[in-house]
Parts: C-alpha cells; sequence; structure tokens
C-alpha cells in the first residue's frame, strides 16, 4: 500500500501545470539548449531577423536579455503571452517568436537595463 501511495505521489507532482510546461519547453528545446537550461537554468537562442543572441531566463518576466559577443547581458526585453501561464510555457513562447518573428516580439516588448552591473555603461 505505501509504494502505491508513493507511486501516486510521484505522479502528482510530475503531473501538475508547472512540471507539464517544463516537459513541453524541454520537447522544443535542441539538445544543445537543453544542456545549456540543465546546467544554468538559461537557454539562448538566435533572433531569426537580426541574428542576435539572446538569453532565456527560467522565469515568467524580465527574463529575457540581449546579450554581446561576450556572452555579457546587454539590454533586456520583457514580453509575455497572454493569460496566466506557468515559466516553462512563457519561456517556449519567447524562444519560438524570437526564432520566428523578432521584429514583431521586440515591438511589443518592454526594453529594461539588465542587473548585471557590467552592463550599466554601455550606450543604448
Amino acid at each position: 500500500m505505501r509504494a502505491l501511495r508513493e507511486l501516486y505521489k510521484k505522479f502528482l507532482g510530475e503531473n501538475d501545470s508547472e512540471s507539464r510546461g517544463l516537459r513541453l519547453l524541454r520537447d522544443w528545446l535542441s539538445a544543445e539548449q537543453r544542456a545549456q537550461f540543465d546546467a544554468k537554468r538559461y537557454f539562448e537562442v538566435i533572433g531569426c531577423h537580426s541574428g542576435r543572441r539572446y538569453r532565456i531566463h527560467y522565469g515568467s518576466a524580465t527574463n529575457v536579455h540581449e546579450i554581446d559577443h561576450a556572452g555579457r547581458p546587454r539590454v533586456g526585453w520583457c514580453f509575455v503571452p497572454v493569460g496566466y501561464l506557468v515559466a516553462g510555457d512563457v519561456m517556449l513562447a519567447q524562444k519560438i517568436a524570437l526564432e520566428t518573428n523578432e521584429r514583431g516580439a521586440l515591438a511589443l516588448a518592454n526594453r529594461f537595463v539588465p542587473k548585471d552591473t557590467d552592463c550599466l555603461n554601455l550606450p543604448y
């Protein structure tokens, strides 16, 4: 009976909306992005129009940073889909938006200065 109870708890823990969102996100990541996400809780994408690199951190707001050639955050972008979505779903939407319609995503996004102090002196 205890084994059955543990199995049931495990199933419920792996079947909540957050877990499902992360599974869906991981299914859409390349092997390199998946490894990066597993190790660092972020992954990088290339914008389809500019070729710029973006780092999408785990989260659902102010979690997208445009990064420079050295991998430092240059500028932050905040854009999310409408409605309440878990972090994995938001991150997947951000990935798809940057890879398929970068200009459209950034036209709607709010720009911000990342908290990394190295980027505070960069011209915008």
